[in-house]
């Protein structure tokens, strides 16, 4: 699945794409990638027309405001777009496609979205998990899209940090590798970037999460937001299905210290890299680095 820097680089691409966007047409494909109620029916009676405004990311959701007026978009902190809101989940292979010409979908496309000009943003999804929503004017996101009010912070925010770490993990056993896969704990990490992170931060995964030291803490939070914040700048991972909205996968996967590096030597030690199943997830780290 798409973790939080393959997920930003999708935002960072629509917002750029889509500015003065008017939805003229839009074909759902597929009616089970329309999770909101009213079904396809509402989503698209309600989409057409609108003006597309800022483009959110909250954990690996998605969310764009919509505006009846061009003139009536504003900022990120738009409280209340009188369009209401368009909100996304990719899931594990989802991807948005930008074609300024006309073209024949694909099997695996879901919904097609063309603006007044004929150009098509186009959402296809392999496996058809991915998700939207259209949330009416006067709603929060979440009292619809309502994953979104499990999510534990953003990894970004002041709020995640080592005491806020240190109170959620007290006491618990499991392995802090699961607890950071646990999005109510921090959202939007994923597999990826939790062995890279702990390999990062020197915590071996297997380690129980109510163990760690307030100082094992603090080096975790800096080192997940660094691997974060080098991976969106890649543009994400070449290791998953993910693509951006020009069809271009990240460039992180030859940066990877030692996720998908199993038997192969440590960058920092030569120890060879260890990886069996940890909480049902492939799990990769370095037995000499990671005491």
């Amino acid at each position: 699945m798409p973790e939080l820097p393959e997920v930003e680089t999708v935002r960072r691409g629509l917002a750029d794409r889509l500015v003065d966007f008017q939805i003229g047409q839009v074909e759902v494909c597929r009616e089970r990638a329309i999770a909101s109620p009213g079904g396809s029916a509402l989503f698209i009676k309600m989409l057409c027309g609108m003006h597309v405004g800022s483009w959110l990311r909250r954990g690996k959701y998605l969310m764009a405001s919509l505006h009846h007026d061009v003139a009536q978009r504003s900022a990120d902190s738009e409280p209340d777009p009188d369009g209401g809101w368009w909100g996304v989940h990719l899931r594990m292979t989802g991807q948005f496609q930008w074609h300024e010409a006309i073209s024949s979908p694909c099997p695996h496309t879901r919904v097609r979205i063309w603006n007044k000009k004929d150009e098509e943003l186009r959402f296809v999804d392999t496996r058809s998990f991915g998700q939207m929503w259209w949330v009416p004017p006067g709603n929060a996101p979440e009292t619809i899209i309502t994953g979104l009010q499990k999510l534990g912070p953003e990894p970004f925010s002041s709020a995640f940090n080592s005491s806020y770490l240190s109170k959620r993990l007290k006491g618990s056993k499991r392995p802090i590798k699961s607890a950071l896969l646990d999005q109510s704990i921090v959202a939007g990490a994923g597999n990826i970037y939790t062995d890279e992170s702990l390999f990062a931060a020197r915590i071996r995964p297997h380690t129980p999460a109510g163990q760690l030291k307030k100082v094992e803490l603090e080096r975790l939070c800096d080192c997940l937001t660094e691997v974060l914040r080098v991976s969106i700048g890649a543009g994400g991972t070449t290791f998953s299905d993910f693509r951006d909205l020009e069809g271009i996968n990240g460039n992180y996967g030859g940066q990877a210290w030692v996720y998908r590096r199993g038997g192969q030597a440590c960058r920092i030690c030569s120890t060879p890299i260890r990886r069996e199943s940890l909480c049902g997830r492939g799990t990769h780290w370095c037995p000499n680095c990671q005491r």
